[in-house]
């Protein structure tokens, strides 16, 4: 029995990979996915955030102090304009943000209660939620010395230049920021797992290909039977995943150097799960299929909306709730949801559960299509 099987699976790889087009197909694809993720977050980095200041407040010591912070902070440059070059500019994505200081803001922080200024950007609080809380926690700061002076302006002025040479050391060090490539990683993976379940399909789909022109009956005519030759198949699917994951996991960590943020030995163990889950869907669309037509439709039913809900292609956590608990009983998702925990320091015994579901979806769809299978006993129809 195993040496027909793999008889029919050198046979069938042989005659599938042929082609250099189908080479590219089952293995280009999964590495243009990698580029794709590289182009979508690769750009992605520490950019300088264009500031511009207008000072109604001149000849005031805390405004200036306050122009000062502004122009300390990091990845921050300040360019001082008016009014009407500050709208002008915004309109123009000339600058990121505008910080307007109106007159009388420092008599407002002065008596305790900052008032008299805004920031200002059309790019939303992105831009702005950094530079916001830094400024905001100098002001607070200063602020808190009116209210302690209690008018007294003898008091703040002292208790305000102690406080602006004061004598403390800060130190910082740098981080190596993991986010930017555990999301490349992550992305990559989304568009390997739909690549591996239209794999999955189109190899299956070479049952049906193989009865439509008649070859599966002259194997059959051969001490080969039915169950012979569909379990030639799923070997011959699981060898080609596991080459698809093994390219993939090869050209991510060692040709462009994305860090996974997780040992590659247990990526490796979750795809190849998947594998099987792939294989077993596949099965479930060739069993219920009378055609490579048909197949190919319940594919493109079944295959890219299933993975646009799981996360796949963006972050799943943009979506609706709703659509995320729909995601719940899907897969990819309960695969993404592994990589995502190991990536956040968890260990692989804490996604047993995930590993769990993922192993009861493959038994649950060989299962479907072992009945639909044994269901089809007309040879017109199937095995």
């Amino acid at each position: 029995m195993w040496k027909d099987i793999w008889f029919l699976v050198t046979r069938t790889l042989r005659a599938t990979f042929r082609k250099r087009s189908t080479i590219i197909l089952y293995f280009g694809l999964p590495i243009a996915g990698i580029l794709a993720s590289l182009l979508l977050y690769g750009s992605q980095g520490t950019t300088e955030l264009r500031v511009g200041v207008v000072n109604g407040d001149e000849g005031q010591t805390i405004a200036a102090d306050t122009v000062r912070f502004v122009q300390g902070l990091d990845h921050v440059k300040v360019v001082n304009v008016t009014q009407q070059e500050l709208h002008d500019q915004l309109a123009a994505s000339d600058l990121d943000s505008g910080l307007i200081i109106d007159s009388g803001y420092s008599e407002s922080v002065r008596s305790g209660s900052p008032d008299h200024i805004a920031i200002q950007s059309v790019k939303g609080a992105q831009v702005t939620a950094y530079m916001k809380s830094m400024l905001y926690g100098y002001i607070d700061n200063v602020a808190a010395m009116g209210r302690i002076s209690g008018g007294n302006d003898a008091k703040f002025q002292q208790l305000y230049d102690r406080y602006r040479s004061a004598d403390f050391k800060v130190t910082s060090e740098s981080v190596n920021d993991t986010s930017t490539t555990k999301e490349m990683s992550y992305q990559s993976i989304g568009f390997l797992l739909m690549f591996m379940m239209t794999s999955a399909v189109s190899l299956s789909e070479l049952i049906l290909k193989n009865r439509e022109n008649r070859t599966y009956f002259r194997v059959l005519s051969s001490p080969i039977n039915a169950r012979t030759y569909v379990l030639a198949n799923i070997l011959m699917n699981l060898i080609v995943m596991l080459a698809q994951i093994v390219i993939v996991l090869f050209f991510m960590r060692v040709v462009f150097r994305i860090d996974p943020g997780m040992p590659v030995a247990q990526m490796f163990g979750i795809l190849l799960l998947f594998s099987l889950v792939s294989v077993s869907v596949s099965l479930v669309i060739v069993a219920f299929s009378k055609s490579t037509a048909m197949a190919g439709a319940l594919s493109n039913l079944v295959v890219t909306p299933t993975c646009l809900l799981s996360g796949c292609f963006f972050p799943i956590s943009i979506m609706p709730d709703a659509i995320r608990r729909v995601s719940d009983f899907l897969p990819q998702n309960w695969v993404l949801q592994s990589i995502e925990k190991l990536q956040s320091g968890a260990g692989f015994a804490g996604v047993w559960f995930n590993l769990s579901i993922l192993l009861a979806f493959a038994v649950v769809f060989f299962l479907i299509a072992t009945y639909k299978f044994g269901r089809n006993n007309d040879t017109r129809n199937f095995v």
